[in-house]
């Protein structure tokens, strides 16, 4: 969703491997926590990551989601993840 914040769950849910409700559920979940932002346009969601919100376990508090969006990039093929302003 970095790169493509117009993603939709019906599309994102097979990519991941979980059903749609749980992509729904998930990102519910995420925006309540503030690392992501849901924005209606329309009658499609946009979705923006946000990047400077620090994880919150303990051990990880000092990396922040887009610390954690490159280091998974870094390990795709191709090896970039544009994130959303």
């Amino acid at each position: 969703m970095a790169g493509n914040p117009d993603l939709r769950i019906r599309d994102l849910a097979p990519m991941v491997g979980i059903t749609e409700r749980a992509v729904q559920r998930i990102l519910r979940e995420l925006a309540a926590e503030g690392f992501v932002e849901i924005e209606k346009i329309g009658r499609r969601n946009h979705y923006n990551v946000r990047p400077e919100h620090h994880l919150r376990h303990p051990v990880e508090e000092h990396a922040t989601v887009g610390d954690l969006i490159h280091m998974l990039a870094s390990l795709r093929p191709g090896g970039s993840a544009a994130l959303s302003d």
